[in-house]
Parts: structure tokens; C-alpha cells; sequence
């Protein structure tokens, strides 16, 4: 394989979309087991650092969506009850 194919091959590996948060959470812990515990190249940790950052955004961001909806939820929840509608 070509060092272009190689890198693209990487890249598209590098934005692959978990299919839900605990995914993503699993493949970041893996990710860091086999970092610390293997004698990888440079190119191979580089790959594996990027996909690592991407997952923690990709969790972050996840997180952050679920706690605006839960916000919202209890908002909704907490609204005083209109005379009118009961």
C-alpha cells in the first residue's frame, strides 16, 4: 500500500462515527490500553492519538447534548401548572 493510501485509510479511520456513547468510550479505553502497553511506531501512535481525540470530542459532545435534553426535561417538569389546563 502506497504512504497516500496508508494515510487516507488512517484519516477515514480517524473520523468513523461510534454508534452510541458507550462505543466510543470503549474504543477510547482500548485505544489508551494498547498505547500504553505496546511498543508502537510514531506514525501508529500519532493515528491512535488522533482517533483518541476525536472520540473524547465525539463524547464530550454527546454529554453535553444529553444534558441540555435532560435541562430541558426538568425544565418542562418544573413549570408552574396553568389554572386553566387542569
Amino acid at each position: 500500500m502506497s504512504p497516500s493510501k496508508s494515510k487516507t485509510a488512517s484519516a477515514e479511520s480517524a473520523q468513523a462515527v461510534p454508534a452510541s456513547f458507550e462505543e466510543a468510550a470503549a474504543e477510547l479505553e482500548a485505544l489508551v490500553d494498547t498505547m500504553d502497553s505496546q511498543n508502537l511506531g510514531l506514525d501508529q501512535l500519532l493515528t491512535d492519538y488522533k482517533r483518541g481525540a476525536y472520540l473524547v470530542k465525539y463524547c464530550r459532545d454527546r454529554l453535553s447534548q444529553v444534558r441540555k435534553e435532560v435541562t430541558e426535561i426538568e425544565q418542562a417538569l418544573n413549570k408552574p401548572v396553568d389554572e386553566g389546563d387542569q
